[in-house]
């Protein structure tokens, strides 16, 4: 239950949200650019928080305190699933490269790898635009269902049903604990849930569309502001529990599980201590661990060598000030949201494993505990009033950030790849302002209106995660590295891979199989790969090579290192002092130091909340070795290529 004040706080921030985007709205009708990119004149380090603060979601920090409760320090493994170190590829050099091109939309680059005038272009073009809308609708949707459910937690119907009525399926007409009763009342909960998305995302709405990027940004640093508040607060009153509590916090938790080390098996045996711990691990699939996280590894170096996705990741690099602003942002990402993000994760975990017997988890249908459940159960039990609303503010707000961004990112292809494209490409600055407006309201409608429609949200997520991002990876690995790549293999690489990495997901959450839940979908990644692999060789090879000049252009803006030696002798000819990227060697070692550096700003708040002195001096030791070294390969070198 939240009490007044925890009340207030929230209604507080968002009547911040509403009348920062009512602010900023003159500054956004300024150009399109200004609406949808910030003009291009946001510093590198409010983008990077802006970016940050959309990845700091509820869903998300949910499920890293329960790895971090079940795997321990190795569970910081786990999220290069996703991959968490794409931000280290961008940092080094994907960031440079995209910025270069002064493109709008990851749709509109397209036109300076492939140029404009060929068949294979506009079905390119086409698909991009097509991936990228249903990502912002289907990410919309999951962030609508999720943040009503979530605040549904600390503000349940039953509390709101005298004030609210119309939330109300009638109920009371039925007997108490009648099974009409209940069925009744869960609709009524249903209807309360979706009645808080609405609410939210509207806000949210308001602030973006009102306000455009500017407002955006600006919304999310704020946000973020709170969110490292709420993170030291966490972090420090779970030190204090663990200094006061007089309990051995290594006793209720495996051997191993205060080590990020592993071997060929993962190693925590929860067996004598909690059996519900040791079925969601055989759930998992995580016994054999360095096969897991080697393919977690293979897999998240594909994905992030193509690039990022066409959400608000890339808006983000898109609207920085130049390529090396670009690189810094991506890199700066890293830096403040991994210990601000672990020092909240890891104080939730440390207090989840004090009071674990005193925490009302939901059970789920097979009788087994739902440990994503630990967060909000803890937040409710053990964080003091007003700082359980300033938390619920942050955590709200990192919705409204990740829901805000998405729709720009949308309403970004909307305007610029079928607007001034394919309907009125002369539009003036008015018509182009009004049409974002529009363009905005739709994305909402359909983001609201699937969320309305679907009752599980992890069904359409994996297939947008599995299926759309499995079927990104080949065709946006080889357009930056392989000059012969053309439009037409784009396109058939991209189909091929979205039909392909659909089908098991699309499996699993329709019931007709379960093979392919769990970690089985990371061995069947280089199968998809090469179905994508041969589309994209056929599709090339179907088609001529991309026209010279466009090839020279790209070679020559956006200094890619790869398979370019034929247009490398075109730039030579033309230009006998042109220079070829020789920066690989360097690349690849500051992505090997990029990712361990990653790997230690996570460990970093891990070590300092179990007062695990040694392990923090170490961790602290090998940081600044990776910064001072990072300092001279790559922060001094940001203008080179």
């Amino acid at each position: 239950m939240l009490s007044t004040l925890d009340l207030l706080i929230i209604g507080a921030y968002f009547a911040l949200m509403i009348a920062l985007g009512w602010y900023m709205r003159n500054q956004a009708k300024k150009s399109k650019d200004a609406y949808l990119m910030g003009g291009k004149t946001l510093p590198w380090y409010m983008l990077g928080l802006s970016d940050a603060s959309d990845m700091f979601d509820i869903s998300g920090t949910m499920l890293l305190v329960s790895m971090a409760f079940l795997y321990g320090f190795k569970s910081v493994f786990i999220p290069w699933m996703w991959p968490v170190f794409n931000q280290i590829f961008l940092m080094v050099f994907l960031s440079r490269w995209l910025r270069r091109s002064n493109a709008t939309t990851g749709a509109e680059w397209l036109s300076t790898r492939f140029g404009l005038n060929d068949k294979g272009v506009r079905q390119s073009h086409l698909v991009v635009v097509a991936f990228a809308l249903v990502l912002c609708v289907g990410y919309m949707a999951y962030a609508f269902v999720g943040v009503g459910e979530f605040l549904q937690i600390f503000l349940p119907y039953e509390r709101v049903k005298d004030v609210l009525p119309f939330l109300s399926h009638g109920e009371a007409a039925f007997a108490i604990g009648s099974p009409e009763y209940q069925a009744a009342l869960q609709l009524s909960k249903h209807n309360t849930a979706q009645f808080y998305g609405i609410a939210i995302c509207l806000v949210a709405t308001f602030y973006s569309i009102i306000g455009g990027m500017h407002g955006i940004v600006l919304a999310d640093v704020i946000k973020y502001m709170v969110m490292i508040i709420c993170s030291l607060f966490v972090g420090v009153i779970a030190m204090s529990h663990l200094a006061n509590s007089g309990d051995n916090l290594l006793s209720k938790v495996p051997l191993g599980w205060d080590t990020p080390f592993f071997g060929l098996q993962l190693g925590l045996d929860w067996g004598p201590l909690l059996k519900d711990a040791t079925i969601k691990l055989q759930q998992d699939g995580y016994q054999l661990f360095s096969a897991v996280v080697g393919m977690m590894l293979i897999s998240g170096i594909m994905k992030s060598l193509a690039g990022p996705a066409p959400n608000y990741d890339c808006q983000k690099i898109l609207s920085t000030r130049s390529p090396e602003e670009a690189a810094k942002m991506s890199g700066f990402i890293s830096v403040i949201l991994m210990p601000i993000r672990y020092f909240m994760t890891m104080g939730f975990c440390v207090l989840g494993i004090l009071y674990f017997s005193n925490l009302d988890l939901t059970l789920g249908t097979d009788g087994v505990i739902n440990f994503e459940n630990i967060m909000p159960a803890v937040i409710s039990k053990y964080l003091p009033v007003g700082l359980i609303g300033l938390v619920l503010a942050g955590f709200l707000g990192a919705f409204m950030s990740n829901f805000s961004g998405t729709l720009n990112a949308g309403q970004a292809y909307l305007v610029n790849d079928i607007y001034l494209k394919f309907i009125n490409p002369q539009a003036e600055r008015k018509s182009i302002i009004s049409m974002s407006y529009l363009s905005g309201v739709v994305m909402v409608i359909f983001g609201i209106g699937l969320g309305l429609l679907i009752k599980d949200v992890n069904m359409i997520f994996n297939i947008i995660t599995a299926g759309l991002y499995g079927g990104f990876v080949c065709a946006n690995v080889l357009k930056w590295y392989w000059w012969r790549f053309n439009a037409t293999g784009y396109f058939y690489g991209m189909l091929a891979g979205i039909v392909a990495s659909a089908i098991p997901p699309a499996l699993s959450v329709s019931g007709i199989t379960t093979y392919f839940d769990g970690t089985r979908m990371l061995y069947f990644f280089p199968v998809f790969i090469v179905i994508q692999l041969i589309a994209c060789i056929i599709g090339t090879y179907a088609a001529p090579p991309t026209n010279q000049d466009t090839l020279l252009s790209f070679y020559k803006t956006v200094r890619p290192w790869g398979i370019w030696q034929p247009i490398h002798e075109l730039a030579m000819a033309e230009d006998p002092n042109f220079e070829r990227n020789k920066n690989f060697g360097n690349n690849m070692l500051n992505l090997f130091l990029g990712i361990v550096g990653q790997l230690l700003l996570m460990l970093l708040p891990m070590y300092l909340i179990l007062s695990k002195w040694m392990g923090l001096g170490v961790v602290l030791a090998l940081l600044v070795v990776v910064f001072v070294v990072m300092k001279r390969t790559w922060w001094d070198r940001l203008t080179a290529w």
